[in-house]
């Protein structure tokens, strides 16, 4: 069973829809012992860094989260579930992450190429980095996903294990370990979206 980390903040549904269509059984919650008893989490996220990392952090979710991950349970962080996964963040101020993967967010304006829009909306094709991770399984270079995002993750090259390309090359699904990320969303993102899921399920 995967549990799907309800903490105010995510589209929770269409993601739990989407592990559906795979023949995934899936609950959304915020109860720590769920997480506990899952197979897998998924962290999923919108909106601004610093409101969900503290939403996060009244619930007590943050700190089962790394326990269960400390634990070797695979974890996958969806868009702004991703960024919280990493030390830290910039956006609006400096906020402190999970620390799970090491790395920092950082905002598109100023380092993306005069003319290109922020935030960055829509779909791109991704570079796999490390066509060997379990997480790419489904997944070939060239495979277009959905993105929305402002900010992306940067000083984190040794996870990096695909990226896409938007004036420069952005940071699109990491992994250290049994945690993993993408910036995208693969609930939106068609049939390459699902096999990723399906990826993770298998793991």
């Amino acid at each position: 069973m995967i549990a799907i980390i309800d903490y105010g903040v995510g589209n929770l549904f269409s993601l739990k829809s989407s592990l559906a269509m795979i023949g995934a059984q899936a609950v959304v919650t915020g109860d720590a012992g769920v997480l506990r008893s899952a197979e897998r989490l998924i962290l999923p996220g919108v909106g601004a860094f610093g409101d969900a990392r503290q939403k996060l952090a009244q619930t007590g979710l943050d700190a089962a989260l790394c326990a269960e991950a400390a634990r070797g349970k695979p974890v996958l962080g969806i868009c702004l579930g991703m960024q919280m996964l990493f030390d830290r963040s910039l956006e609006y101020g400096e906020h402190k992450g999970l620390g799970l993967i090491p790395g920092e967010v950082v905002p598109m304006a100023g380092r993306l190429p005069e003319g290109l829009k922020i935030p960055h909306i829509g779909w791109n094709a991704l570079a796999i980095r490390k066509p060997d991770h379990p997480l790419m399984k489904y997944t070939e270079s060239g495979d277009c996903v959905y993105f929305v995002h402002s900010f992306y993750a940067s000083d984190c090259a040794d996870s990096v294990i695909a990226t896409a390309e938007y004036g420069i090359d952005v940071t699109a699904a990491v992994a250290k370990g049994n945690v993993m990320g993408c910036q995208f969303h693969p609930e939106k993102s068609g049939t390459v979206g699902l096999g990723i899921l399906k990826a993770f399920c298998e793991m």
